[in-house]
C-alpha cells in the first residue's frame, strides 16, 4: 500500500475563516468539500461558489463528495469549478458508468460513494471504472458522528474484489476517523481518510494531520 493520505473535510471548518482554516490543513493530501443538497441528505452545505473560493484559496486538491439526489445531471458544475476528484453515491446516480467515464474524459478523477447500509458487491460491475471508492462509514448528512464498527468488514470485502479485478482504486473511508480508530481503518485497506472533527476541532490542525497521517503510514507499513 502506498503512503496515506489525509482529506479534512471543511464541513467541520469555521465558514467566517476559511482561508485561514485551508491555511492550516496545507499539510493534507485533499480538501474534502461535503455537497448536501437538502434532498439526498438532510441538510445543505456548499455550492459552486464555495468551491470555487476553495481553489482560490489553497494548492491542496479538492476531493469533491456530491451528497446529491442529481450527480448524473450536475457533475460538470463542480468539474468547472476547478475540483480534482469527484465522488458521487451510487443510490442517487441512475447512469453510474456513464456519469464516472463522462468526469474522466474531462481530466477529474471519478469515484464512487456507498451508504452505509449498501453492500460492496453493488460494485462488481464498475470497480474497473472507478479512481476512487468512498465508504461512508457514519450515514450522510452531518459532521460529529460516530464511526459504524461494520464498516471494517465492508473495507476487507472491497479489498478482496480489487484483488480480484486486478485494480487498485483508492479506497476511502469519511466519518469518525480519530487517531483512535485510523490504524484499524487502514490495516483493513484504507487509503485515504476523510477527517472533519478531529482536525478542525482540535487545538492545532496542522498537527492533527501529521499525527493522523504518521499513524496511518505506521499502520499500512504493519498491514
Amino acid at each position: 500500500m502506498g503512503s496515506i493520505k489525509m482529506a479534512p473535510s471543511i464541513l467541520s471548518a469555521d465558514m467566517a475563516n476559511l482561508k485561514g482554516d485551508l491555511d492550516k490543513i496545507a499539510g493534507a493530501d485533499y480538501v474534502h468539500f461535503d455537497v448536501m443538497d437538502g434532498h439526498f441528505t438532510g441538510n445543505l452545505t456548499f455550492g459552486v461558489d464555495i468551491l470555487k473560493a476553495v481553489k482560490r484559496s489553497t494548492d491542496v486538491p479538492v476531493d469533491a463528495h456530491l451528497m446529491v439526489s442529481n450527480p448524473d445531471e450536475t457533475v460538470d458544475w463542480y468539474a468547472d469549478a476547478g475540483a480534482d476528484m469527484i465522488t458521487v453515491h451510487y443510490e442517487a446516480s441512475t447512469h453510474l458508468h456513464r456519469t464516472l467515464t463522462h468526469l474522466q474524459q474531462r481530466g477529474v478523477k471519478a469515484g464512487v460513494v456507498l451508504n452505509p447500509a449498501t453492500p460492496v458487491c453493488v460494485l462488481e460491475s464498475i470497480i474497473d471504472v472507478v479512481d476512487m471508492v468512498l465508504l461512508m462509514s457514519v450515514n450522510p448528512g452531518f459532521g460529529g458522528q460516530s464511526f459504524i464498527p461494520g464498516t471494517i468488514a465492508k473495507l476487507h470485502e472491497l479489498k478482496a474484489m480489487c484483488e480480484r479485478h486486478g485494480v487498485s482504486p483508492l479506497i476511502e473511508v469519511d466519518g469518525g476517523i480519530s487517531s483512535k480508530n485510523i490504524a484499524e481503518v487502514v490495516k483493513a485497506g484504507a487509503n485515504v481518510l476523510v477527517a472533519g472533527s478531529a482536525v478542525f476541532k482540535s487545538e492545532d490542525p496542522a498537527a492533527e494531520v501529521a499525527l493522523l497521517q504518521k499513524l496511518g503510514n505506521e499502520a499500512a507499513q504493519e498491514a
